[in-house]
């Protein structure tokens, strides 16, 4: 097994699980922010999901009008959500440390391959359009057509994981809280 940046990214949460579950302590209220913070996450990373083309268009519709890496910006919230359901701000500081490696890491290597797919048009859309914090008013480029959502597009990019795996997080928390 190679180690790689993709790897840690999406393989490294499952080998860190249980150290997240043996220091979690969540309670009523923190389960319940940290379900609040998650559903905005999960959405945004849905409407995403239902909207990129990857590598045959460059997807700058949807959320992608607003900024450079909703995926992401969605994942980010999610690390939030659970670090503060988890009820422990070390867990907190543990997922956001992890997060602004991993994905400054992964953005950029992203950046470099979007540039070198779509060229100018790419460098244009990163000119205008936030890496992480979204702008208050959508791009428009009319050389760019724009990508509408596609459920078609959510489903096979199998985007519904995050929400379940999500919610079993959540449940497992909640369990964890009626057993103390």
């Amino acid at each position: 097994m190679k180690l790689t940046l993709n790897w840690v990214r999406i393989g490294g949460p499952w080998l860190l699980a249980p150290f997240y579950f043996l220091l979690a302590r969540p309670s009523a209220s923190s389960l319940l922010l940290g379900t609040m913070i998650a559903l905005p996450g999960l959405l945004l990373r849905a409407w995403a999901a239902g909207t990129i083309r990857k590598n045959s268009v460059l997807t700058t519709g949807g959320p992608y009008a607003y900024l450079r890496n909703p995926l992401y910006a969605g994942n980010f919230l999610l690390a939030v959500a659970l670090g503060v359901a988890a009820g422990r701000i070390q867990v907190l500081i543990a997922l956001l440390i992890l997060f602004v490696v991993v994905y400054g890491l992964t953005i950029r290597r992203e950046e470099r391959r979007l540039e070198g797919l779509f060229g100018d048009a790419y460098r244009d859309y990163a000119r205008n359009v936030p890496a992480f914090f979204p702008r208050l008013r959508p791009y428009r480029n009319g050389t760019v057509p724009a990508t509408q959502f596609s459920f078609h597009r959510y489903f096979r990019g199998r985007e519904y994981r995050a929400a379940l795996g999500t919610l079993f997080v959540c449940l497992l928390l909640a369990a964890k809280l009626l057993l103390r």
